[in-house]
Order: C-alpha cells, then sequence, then structure tokens
C-alpha cells in the first residue's frame, strides 16, 4: 500500500495548451479558470505581448497573448482563443492562447530538463519537456511570463 501511495505522490498534472502550433502545459495549480476570448481594453506604452486589460469580478488583470510572449509571433484573432487565468505568488494574469486540451498526470521522473536552457539572467519560460506518444510538451514556468511589475521599477 505505501508503493501505490508512493506513486500518487509523485505524479503532477499540467494543462495542455496550444500557442502558435506549438504544445505546451502549465502546472493545473497555477490556472484559476478557463474563459472564451473576450475583448480587452488596451492600454498604452504596454509590454508588445500585453493585449490589455480585463475586469474580472473587479480585479483588473493584465492579457498576455503567450505566443507573443515566447516570441512566436501575435495569436490571429480567432473565436476559438481561450484565456486561460493563472495566479502566482499573488498575482494574476490571463494568457491568450489557441486551444486548452486536456489534464494530464506525469510523474516527476517523466519530465525531462530543458536541454537549451540558459544560465543568465534571463527567465527561463521553459523548465521542462513531456514527451507523449506522437508529442513534446514543454513546461511554462508561469512566473517568467508574468508582465514586469511597475512597482519594481519604481
Amino acid at each position: 500500500m505505501t508503493e501505490t501511495t508512493s506513486a500518487k505522490e509523485s505524479l503532477s498534472e499540467f494543462v495542455s495548451l496550444t500557442a502558435g502550433g506549438q504544445g505546451f502545459c502549465v502546472d493545473i495549480h497555477t490556472i484559476r479558470e478557463i474563459r472564451s476570448w473576450t475583448p480587452v481594453t488596451m492600454l498604452p506604452f504596454s509590454e508588445p505581448a500585453v493585449l490589455g486589460v480585463m475586469n474580472l469580478r473587479g480585479a483588473v488583470i493584465p492579457i498576455v497573448d503567450l505566443r507573443e510572449r515566447l516570441g512566436l509571433g501575435p495569436t490571429p484573432e480567432g473565436r476559438r482563443n481561450v484565456i486561460v487565468i493563472v495566479t502566482v505568488s499573488n498575482r494574476t494574469m490571463g494568457l491568450l492562447v489557441e486551444a486548452v486540451s486536456e489534464i494530464i498526470s506525469v510523474s516527476s521522473d517523466a519530465i525531462l530538463p530543458n536541454p537549451t536552457q540558459s544560465v543568465e539572467t534571463q527567465p527561463a519560460h521553459i523548465v521542462g519537456l513531456i514527451s507523449q506518444e506522437d508529442r513534446m510538451l514543454r513546461v511554462l514556468d508561469i512566473t517568467g511570463l508574468l508582465p514586469a511589475d511597475r512597482e519594481d521599477a519604481a
């Protein structure tokens, strides 16, 4: 019975999504909700990947184009696009993605290290790789995707 318990404890759950035609996944514990696309309020002088802000039940949150943030170009407008609301370090933001696919469970040892991860001061967006039958999913570090904190800049 202890072997089964330890096997369950070593499983991690991710939500797989698509941005730029590529497969990515995010730790399920960071996801607050998944919403259909709605127009956002644009802000002047924002980072290129920040599409604007939206009101989410009284909280104003930034909406980041994941595809643009990862250097894959802007996400084309489409009715099927979705916004994944994530929370990390008490900060909430929305990620514009092309699709959300499924919840996957993998053991910790099935998450391979990113062989191209830089050791420089730039945050690493992709912290691991999950190889599944016919596809490779990139594990995203949401912290590195957050827009610059204006309070830090001040």
